[in-house]
């Protein structure tokens, strides 16, 4: 199966495509990998992207794109893959409508954590990062015994600016101004599912399974 995973920021994207994944033994393919991947390996793509983000600025999408191409062409993605973190614009998804029928296929489903704003800024803005160790811990959903101690390392927790409720607001209103439209995109092309994704995480795997399996996942 071919399958795109999208969903606002906190929506538990990342950990879900880790499950959804392994249920469907394909890689998890995520831009931010392959970016790191290529930058490493210093491949032409990566010393590219590299010039633009030393600069402070945006990579463009035909590098972008270029490196999605060249991951999807690997073995390993055959016969499938899970997208996490890409497309994030309709531009960025038409361009790989392209990339993927050059390659004789297409994509088989999108799926769609669904979870509102205000769930969005309750589960990032708990979050606290440990100093020391870089464990993060949650106010609420995974409290350390003494307030703002780390129980793994002790050293202090804080708060990352990304993390602060103001920050969350404006990436949703980024979110809703570029990726959202995403949604329409694919439900135009009777492509998509929309997933509950409040809860334990362990209730909205079992809700993205139970939806694959009736689509043939």
């Amino acid at each position: 199966m071919r399958l795109v995973l999208v969903g606002p920021p906190g929506a538990g994207k990342g950990t879900q495509a880790e499950f959804i994944a392994a249920h469907l033994a394909v890689p998890k393919i995520s831009t931010g990998d392959i970016f790191r991947a290529n930058v490493s390996q210093g491949t032409p793509l990566g010393l590219e992207a590299k010039r633009y983000m030393d600069a402070g600025n945006l990579v463009p999408d035909e590098v972008t794109i270029n490196m999605v191409r060249d991951r999807l062409a690997e073995p390993d993605a055959g016969d499938g893959f899970l997208l996490d973190g890409f497309p994030r614009t309709v531009p960025q998804a038409s361009a790989l409508d392209k990339l993927l029928a050059d390659l004789g296929t297409a994509l088989d489903l999108v799926m769609e954590l669904v979870v509102d704003d205000d769930e969005v800024i309750r589960r990032l803005s708990g979050r606290r990062t440990c100093r020391g160790c870089g464990k993060i811990w949650h106010v609420e959903f995974d409290p350390t015994t003494k307030e703002n101690i780390c129980d793994r390392c002790g050293s202090e927790l804080f708060q990352r600016d990304d993390d602060k409720a103001e920050t969350i607001a404006n990436r949703l209103v980024e979110y809703t101004d570029k990726t959202a439209p995403l949604v329409d995109f694919y439900g135009a092309q009777n492509k998509l599912v929309g997933i509950d994704a409040t809860g334990p995480v362990e209730d909205v795997t079992v809700r993205a399974i139970d939806a694959l399996r009736s689509y043939g996942g």
